[in-house]
């Protein structure tokens, strides 16, 4: 069967389609571990702890680096390709940035009692951090392959597939920390 170039245009791209699928996957776990935590909250043995200071400034690092993720992305359509490597630098880095933060405030935590095998609040608090963590993790790869395939010197496609994938993908863990964070300090 033969498609015009319009219906063909018009067709959801398989990678962006396996990601829509996965983000409402990580969306669907995550609001199950949240209601969950409010269930919990409410059985009486809860330990109540401050939210690290950590935890803001990491908050205001993915924040930045949705938009240099968004900048990287335009800048890559535009075929502003040293923009883009530079751009895309920034937001892998961001990235590592933002991890590295929430680890000091995994330890903060530690310090002040709140351990994953003590009270429940502790283990909840770690594991949805925690589980954010690894998905920033992924999306950290996924801009260290970004970064190497525009350093490298083979011949180039200019698809922005890939870009929009990682980018779209940056933007929703942003938006699910950001989701968490207002949690944590709503629910707490």
């Amino acid at each position: 069967m033969n498609l015009t170039m319009s219906e063909q245009r018009k067709k959801i791209h398989p990678h962006k389609f396996t990601m829509w699928i996965a983000l409402g996957s990580i969306i669907m776990m995550f609001a199950g571990l949240t209601s969950a935590y409010i269930v919990k909250r409410n059985q009486g043995n809860w330990q109540e702890f401050r939210i690290p200071m950590e935890f803001y400034y990491s908050t205001a690092v993915i924040l930045v680096s949705s938009l240099t993720i968004q900048m990287a992305l335009r800048a890559f359509k535009d075929r502003e390709m040293v923009k883009y490597r530079r751009l895309i630098t920034i937001t892998a880095l961001l990235g590592v940035v933002f991890m590295v933060m929430q680890w000091f405030g995994f330890g903060q935590l530690y310090q002040t009692g709140i351990r994953l095998d003590g009270n429940v609040s502790g283990s909840f608090l770690f594991v949805i951090t925690g589980l954010h963590m690894v998905h920033v993790l992924g999306g950290v790869v996924a801009l260290i392959v970004m970064f190497f395939k525009a350093f490298r010197r083979q011949k180039r496609t200019y698809s922005s597939v890939g870009i929009e994938v990682a980018s779209t993908y940056w933007h929703f863990v942003d938006i699910l920390w950001i989701y968490l964070f207002v949690f944590f300090l709503w629910i707490q």
